[in-house]
């Protein structure tokens, strides 16, 4: 089984991305997912969060806009929520290894595939680009995003061009749909013809 790592910065179009490879056959986890699984009304992390962010639980589910304010507010309160949180995403992703038992190539969706150390438990890596201003148009083109929540958002990232270099594979979605899923199947080509 080849461990596909799946990433790119916001707005470069990785979740369609990850779509195309799940429509090629290959099963994919999908960490945002699964942690919109955990913030979900009975989700592991509700009780967690409410014991630390007891305003960020808001009919039994976490209330992510809430949360989003503790986080900004202080750089310690992301460390805070990502000591509990990572451990039950590995919980959720040893779940999806069990269940893709047999599939020659899976995909890791991972949006912060490098800031969590993620890229050490792959194979090889793919990231999802597109240009800066088509990034910023898809992104600002978002219901309640603001210039000021993007630049946040991108600061946390590490920048597009470090996540090339450090790439095996490149998937340019600033060409169209059908051109996308044409770099889709040739990584898979690759990977199976090695």
């Amino acid at each position: 089984m080849i461990v596909l790592g799946l990433t790119g910065s916001i707005g470069m179009g990785k979740s369609t991305t990850a779509e195309m490879f799940r429509k090629e056959g290959c099963p994919v986890f999908d960490a945002d997912a699964a942690v919109h699984q955990l913030y979900s009304k009975g989700g592991e992390a509700v009780p967690i969060i409410k014991a630390v962010f007891p305003d960020a639980v808001k009919n039994g589910a976490i209330d992510r806009k809430t949360l989003g304010i503790h986080m900004r507010k202080d750089p310690l309160h992301l460390e805070v929520l990502e000591s509990f949180i990572h451990p039950l995403v590995a919980n959720k992703r040893a779940e999806f290894f069990t269940k893709a038992k047999g599939a020659d190539i899976v995909i890791m969706d991972v949006p912060l595939l490098f800031e969590t150390g993620g890229d050490s438990y792959v194979d090889k890596i793919v990231v999802v680009t597109a240009p800066a201003d088509i990034q910023k148009s898809r992104v600002l083109a978002r219901p309640g995003m603001t210039l000021e929540l993007f630049e946040t958002l991108l600061a946390r990232q590490v920048p597009d061009a470090e996540k090339r270099r450090r790439a095996d594979f490149l998937i340019f979605t600033d060409k169209g749909l059908d051109n996308a899923r044409e770099q889709v199947q040739s990584i898979l080509a690759q990977l199976r013809e090695n």
